[in-house]
């Protein structure tokens, strides 16, 4: 089976021409990343900061996170479906993305499924919830359009070769449905249970915590269905490819990932209120023994 990120790789030192021309590719996709990370931070400044005492502020952030998050998806798996680069690069750029995204957010969530644990934590009002997805997929329908604008500038080989065949993509589903539905409720799980555990940890050292479940969820499951446990990015870099249905795409991207996490956290808060209670259960004073 072959892995997402086991593409064609050339470390043959008398073809120096192909390694020259990925690492090139790789040159110009890191310079793509950076820049929208940067424009994204910029744009969040300009709409989140003059906003930040009304209720606009959490919409803009949450379209320009996800549109950051989206991109910098779409950008990584280019390199990796279609410029074939080494599956500890493409995990260590995954872990250093994700750091970056964690930092940069200011509160964003950026995942449907992420919207509707806190509403049913009761953090977010139900109207607030809906519109919040409602902007995360419309962010991730304009980052599959502003990719295909920016590939379509030619920066590397690996965009014009892109760009001559149509921006084309088979899907990563490598697996019966039941299957890839069970490994990306298995990835969801495990990162909401990353994130709710670490909830009171720093928030410069949590990002790292989750960063790292995210980086080994994806080295777990993506030889299976891409690992992307995440409804609007998968919209924005699964859906438009050829393979499954839009209904398959549905069960496995959407559905799931929402169960994995809701599963993760109503076994966390069953857990805590088993511990709340035994910690919390009167205690009988030890008799004390009588003395001869």
């Amino acid at each position: 089976m072959r892995h997402p990120y086991s593409g064609w790789r050339n470390t043959d030192s008398r073809c120096g021409a192909p390694t020259a021309v990925m690492s090139a590719d790789v040159g110009a996709s890191l310079s793509v990343l950076a820049l929208v990370v940067v424009v994204s931070e910029v744009t969040r400044r300009l709409l989140v900061g003059p906003r930040a005492g009304t209720g606009l502020a959490v919409y803009a952030g949450e379209l320009v996170s996800t549109f950051q998050l989206c991109c910098c998806t779409h950008e990584l798996k280019l390199l990796a479906d279609v410029g074939g680069i080494e599956p500890q690069l493409a995990l260590t750029f995954t872990y250093l993305a994700s750091v970056i995204h964690g930092l940069t957010f200011r509160g964003a969530i950026g995942n449907p499924a992420g919207v509707l644990v806190h509403a049913y934590h009761a953090r977010l009002p139900a109207g607030c919830a809906l519109r919040r997805i409602a902007c995360q997929f419309a962010a991730a329908a304009a980052a599959r359009a502003a990719v295909r604008l920016v590939w379509g500038i030619g920066l590397s080989e690996l965009h014009v070769r892109h760009q001559l065949l149509g921006f084309r993509c088979s899907s990563p589903i490598r697996a019966s449905l039941s299957k890839a539905a069970g490994v990306e409720l298995a990835c969801a799980f495990a990162v909401q249970t990353v994130i709710t555990s670490t909830h009171r940890v720093e928030e410069k050292y949590r990002v790292h915590a989750v960063a790292a479940a995210i980086t080994t969820m994806v080295y777990a499951g993506g030889s299976v269905t891409g690992a992307v446990f995440n409804p609007a990015v998968a919209f924005s870099t699964q859906f438009p490819c050829t393979g499954n249905s839009f209904l398959e795409y549905c069960f496995i991207y959407w559905l799931s990932p929402v169960l994995g996490m809701m599963s993760s956290v109503l076994l966390s808060d069953k857990l805590t209120a088993v511990l709340w209670r035994t910690s919390s259960a009167p205690r009988l004073p030890l008799s004390s023994k009588k003395t001869t």
